[in-house]
């Protein structure tokens, strides 16, 4: 039988705190709790009920991780300025924006995120930033545009797609937007993650209907990905580059579908409970993820937020037994 310093090349840790990242199988002894502990693998990917927003509405900018989202616009019947933050359980009253706006790109985090573009009664380049607390003026695009893909930091944000032209990249550097290397396949509401030199962007309308195609960006050129199983547009983006979601969308219908990107290929994942298209997201990686809002088949908005764990994705575990 193998040791455990066969397999990882090193005896148990003993440290004070829970390390941030085990890998599957670790086993380490917490000096602070006086137990050892030891990571676990999740066998299947699930998703769960969170809180749900208070005001339901689809549209809807996103940021943040799963335990510290940040949710803000949309649409009811117009463009909306709500503002609401996310802590793992239920959603409270953040900061409203200076003026209402849906479908447009987002990206950072709870206390330092960035929405730009979208519509207000009509497509606009202007761009917000938050700080936790209140909503501020940034520099605009130069275009406007909706539904694009979106990606980074307040200070390092990608846009692409989404508007006129179809394939046009800005990247911001938390004062002013300038171009970036252009889509492969020029496309309307589509979706992204990640950051501004490890970009992703896929799904979308193009010329010939719902797009499956998926493009990686290095911060100066996009290049062909794995395609996505289901070709959809109107979705949600979460994660990294690496370790990517797609969620829900449109073909005909809106859908419930979640795919995982590895880097090279996308993944069929357990569904959302609540099919939905346009619903705000946010997220690390594409083992822990959010969900919220939307537009559901029977064409009302909703208010319903659902948590993703992904397959792999561990809990860490006492070791117990006499």
């Amino acid at each position: 039988m193998s040791t455990y310093y066969q397999i990882f090349g090193g005896k148990i840790n003993v440290i004070s705190s829970d390390p941030t990242d085990p890998i599957e199988g670790q086993v380490f002894y917490n000096t602070t709790s006086e137990v050892l502990k030891y990571r676990a693998a999740t066998t299947s990917s699930a998703w769960a009920s969170g809180g749900s927003l208070a005001t339901a509405r689809r549209a809807l900018g996103g940021a943040g991780i799963q335990t510290s989202a940040l949710g803000f616009g949309g649409f009811i019947t117009s463009s909306q300025t709500a503002t609401e933050e996310y802590d793992g359980t239920s959603w409270t009253s953040g900061g409203s924006l200076p003026t209402g706006k849906a479908f447009q790109g987002s990206c950072g985090t709870q206390t330092s995120a960035l929405g730009f573009g979208g519509y207000t009664t009509t497509p606009v380049a202007t761009t917000e930033e938050y700080d936790g607390t209140s909503w501020t003026s940034g520099g605009n695009m130069a275009s406007t545009g909706s539904l694009f893909a979106s990606a980074g930091t307040q200070t390092a944000a990608l846009r692409a797609g989404g508007g006129s032209p179809p394939a046009a990249t800005e990247e911001y550097d938390g004062t002013s937007w300038t171009a970036g290397g252009n889509l492969g396949t020029g496309r309307t509401d589509l979706s992204g993650c990640g950051t501004q030199t490890a970009g992703l962007a896929f799904g979308g309308n193009v010329s010939s209907g719902n797009g499956n195609k998926t493009e990686e960006y290095d911060g100066t050129s996009w290049t062909s990905g794995g395609n996505l199983n289901t070709a959809r547009e109107q979705l949600a983006g979460a994660g990294l580059q690496t370790a990517a979601l797609g969620i829900a969308g449109y073909t005909t219908v809106p859908l419930a579908a979640t795919e995982a990107y590895n880097g090279t290929s996308w993944s069929n994942e357990t569904s959302l409970a609540t099919a939905r298209k346009v619903p705000g997201a946010a997220g690390a990686s594409n083992t822990s993820a959010l969900a919220f809002g939307g537009l559901l088949p029977s064409n009302a908005n909703t208010a319903v937020t659902e948590e993703f764990t992904g397959a792999g994705a561990g809990e860490t575990k006492t070791v117990t037994g006499s």
